[in-house]
């Protein structure tokens, strides 16, 4: 199947679920999360604010907060990139592009170089995954981008794709700028 195939399949079998159901869901997942090693010993870890259709991570930011790490969320620099900023708070967010909440504050660079703060831990959305840990996100290319440009400067974060287990497929047609992750949690 296609990327766009793969997509509206996903699409299609999220529909069947509530946002309600998919919080539930998203329970067990963000608890397997939780005892990863790598998340346990990471003091800087990337995370998502989770759209509707996601694995629900609102709690989660403030679980890690709270533990002492720095939680970096994305914030879509509107030049098709994406850069980084620390988590303070659901009271200091806003939304921002694609109707993703992201920080207020510029806390972190946001000119292209090297970010102040680097993930020690990448916890990437997808729409699919597969089992070598490929993955399609919405289409835009934002993460791959961000990923490419932290190797380039040296800077290699654990990454983890976090998605329900109906997003996991055998295998996903890939290109050269697909940046797949180490480790795949459902």
């Amino acid at each position: 199947m296609e990327k766009q195939e793969l997509r509206a399949l996903i699409r299609q079998q999220k529909q069947h679920f509530s946002p309600e159901e998919l919080r539930q869901l998203s329970v067990s997942i963000i608890d397997r999360l939780l005892e990863n090693p790598k998340v346990r010993q990471s003091h800087v870890i990337l995370l998502y604010h989770s759209l509707p259709d996601e694995v629900y991570t609102h709690s989660l930011l403030d679980i890690l907060a709270a533990e002492g790490k720095n939680v970096l969320l994305p914030v879509v620099t509107g030049d098709g990139m994406m850069t980084t900023q620390i988590y303070r708070g659901n009271f200091l967010l806003h939304e921002g592009a694609f109707h993703i909440m992201e920080p207020q504050e510029t806390l972190n660079d946001t000119d292209g170089k090297e970010p102040s703060i680097s993930p020690d831990v990448a916890i990437i959305p997808g729409m699919v995954f597969d089992l070598q840990g490929n993955r399609i996100g919405r289409g835009k290319g934002y993460y791959d981008r961000y990923l490419q440009q932290l190797y380039k400067q040296g800077i290699r974060p654990y990454t983890i794709g976090l998605c329900f287990p109906f997003q996991i497929v055998d295998h996903i047609p890939t290109e050269t700028h697909d940046v797949p992750v180490d480790e795949v949690i459902s």
